[in-house]
């Protein structure tokens, strides 16, 4: 099993914005060998930095099935308006894997 996480630092604000970025995308996981689950966590808000923290999950069968996914058509397909969402974000998302131990 391998989880994909990417962080977000959302600006105060633009909350519902990425939200429904995320709500109405087409994100072709479905269609994906290996894909398991998929969710978004909203944590907490940074005051000094006017930030609200997000992760984004995606647990797949392994590594290289999330490998695959990455240089895939679906994957094109579903970052293809990532670039037009720049304002709400303070700063690059941070990808983490991390392959299953126990």
């Amino acid at each position: 099993m391998f989880l994909a996480m990417n962080r977000f630092k959302v600006n105060v604000g633009q909350e519902e914005a990425f939200e429904t970025v995320w709500r109405e995308r087409d994100s072709q996981l479905e269609k994906v060998p290996g894909f398991k689950s998929f969710n978004l966590m909203k944590g907490a808000e940074d005051e000094d930095a006017a930030i609200v923290l997000y992760a984004s999950h995606t647990i797949w069968a392994s590594k290289e099935d999330f490998t695959a996914w990455t240089k895939s058509d679906h994957f094109r397909t579903a970052h293809k308006n990532a670039g037009s969402n720049k304002h709400l974000y303070a700063g690059p998302p941070k990808f983490e894997g991390f392959e299953m131990v126990l």
